[in-house]
């Protein structure tokens, strides 16, 4: 498997760490490291996450890390990273 994140997916991440590393430095790093190990997780249990079926045939799926929702879709023997946000924001 190969894990790819879209440049929304990083970009989520670079938004994420700039509206909390102000307020929490430490805490910015860690909820951005926790992120990227749960992504890499991916590659060895790449069904972790719960399928969403609005998008079938897509296998588009979330994983909750925290109060964190990632979103990912499998194809084939690639992992790609669609997207990420706090639970609490409104998506």
């Amino acid at each position: 498997m190969v894990l790819q994140w879209t440049t929304s997916a990083n970009r989520d991440l670079v938004r994420l760490h700039a509206f909390l590393n102000p307020l929490a430095p430490r805490t910015a790093a860690q909820i951005v490291q926790q992120l990227v190990a749960a992504a890499e997780q991916l590659l060895t249990y790449p069904q972790l996450g719960e399928r969403i079926t609005a998008f079938a045939p897509r296998d588009v799926r979330r994983l909750i890390v925290g109060d964190y929702e990632l979103r990912y879709e499998l194809a084939d023997t690639t992992i790609t990273i669609l997207r990420l946000w706090h639970c609490r924001e409104d998506r």
